[in-house]
């Protein structure tokens, strides 16, 4: 008997798992596949990724500095709306390597993770829950007291539990150029269905192209339009589901959503690595595996945090839709430095910012 069965080891569920080891619960983390792949995911983070990090791991993930972003109505060749700061805004990161670097500090803290495990059932009693894997020696049982499910956009587990589903899942492409590029902004294009695609340089490590729409938009003839207009070959080419808007519910009688299986992302750009590792800390500090009444203090926590966050980030997205005439008026208005958190919309009205902008309107 475990005290948490983690199913998913991406970053929310190693950040769980070493976060309650070390607190000294017994954690089992199943991974279906090897940690890190298939990557599904951008790896342009604030710079609040290595305060979750471990030693040596900047030196080791890092490829390039980030100090803003060049909005573009149209393609590569339209005007560009640059937006800046003076200090390092972002950084891009190897993905892959970030998700193994995070597994093996779980593994550090004492957390025993497993890959090549696939889970395919789970039952909730009374005192414990059941959980079903598929492994490399065949099919295995396990039981915990409690149970977070991690396992991404489509997770089995809240299916499985019958937990409500995120308000909706957007499709994302990426793909990958070799040319070595270390310019120190993303391009983002308002170029997608009610989304958008964007250019992420990574030093020595290439180029990454993506884009992003909802259901129903031919998402890959809109991405060979981005790199046409780029002029570029790509490779390593990988799609997947991004969750947005979390589920009124996201806890049942003994078991937990994390990260993309919650929708705990950025409305306006998909991005969910620093919003799921955040509430696996929540969930590490709230939750008692001897106290099943504690989800409901995960449940408040991690939306004290968040929700005003997701409900700005939803606001800024609608501005992706505006005609492409107001784009470029708003876009064309607010333009130049700013001092805004990339993780945190509500920093736009932090002093940092107004600050910033008001000494714009006085120069």
């Amino acid at each position: 008997m475990y005290d948490f069965v983690v199913v998913g080891v991406g970053p929310p569920g190693a950040r769980f798992a070493r976060r309650a080891a070390e607190d000294g619960y017994d954690v089992l983390a199943l991974e279906k596949g090897q940690i890190g792949e298939p990557l599904a995911c951008s790896g342009h983070v604030s710079t609040d990724i290595w305060d979750f990090t471990g030693e040596g791991a900047r030196e080791s993930l890092f490829q390039n500095e980030i100090y803003g972003a060049r909005f573009h109505v149209d393609g590569p060749e339209s005007d560009a709306y640059p937006f800046y700061k003076q200090e390092v805004a972002s950084n891009v990161v190897d993905r892959v390597g970030l998700d193994r670097h995070l597994a093996d500090l779980a593994r550090e803290a004492g957390a025993d993770v497993r890959e090549g495990h696939t889970v395919t059932d789970v039952t909730e009693h009374r005192d414990r829950v059941a959980v079903v894997a598929n492994g490399p020696d065949g099919t295995l049982e396990f039981e915990a007291k409690m149970l977070a499910g991690c396992d991404g956009p489509r997770s089995r587990v809240r299916e499985t539990l019958g937990l409500p589903e995120p308000e909706e899942l957007l499709h994302g492409v990426l793909a990958f150029s070799e040319e070595k590029d270390h310019q120190d902004f993303v391009d983002v294009h308002l170029t997608a269905p009610t989304f958008f695609a964007w250019r992420i340089p990574r030093g020595d490590a290439g180029v990454e192209y993506g884009l992003a729409a909802p259901p129903g938009v031919e998402v890959t003839k809109h991405f060979e339009e981005l790199i046409d207009g780029y002029e570029i070959d790509v490779s390593h080419r990988c799609s997947g589901a991004i969750p947005i808007g979390p589920p009124d519910r996201v806890t049942s009688r003994r078991a937990f959503l994390l990260g993309d299986a919650a929708a705990q992302t950025k409305p306006f750009t998909g991005g969910g690595i620093l919003y799921g590792m955040t509430s696996a800390d929540h969930a590490a500090r709230e939750i008692d595996p001897d106290r099943p009444t504690t989800l409901a203090a995960y449940e408040h926590a991690w939306r004290e945090d968040l929700t005003r966050e997701q409900t700005l980030g939803h606001l800024l997205r609608r501005a992706y839709s505006l005609p492409a005439p107001v784009q470029h008026v708003g876009l064309g208005a607010l333009s130049g430095e700013i001092g805004v958190h990339m993780d945190r919309p509500t920093s736009l009205v932090s002093p940092a910012h107004l600050r910033t902008m008001l000494s714009r309107l006085l120069s």
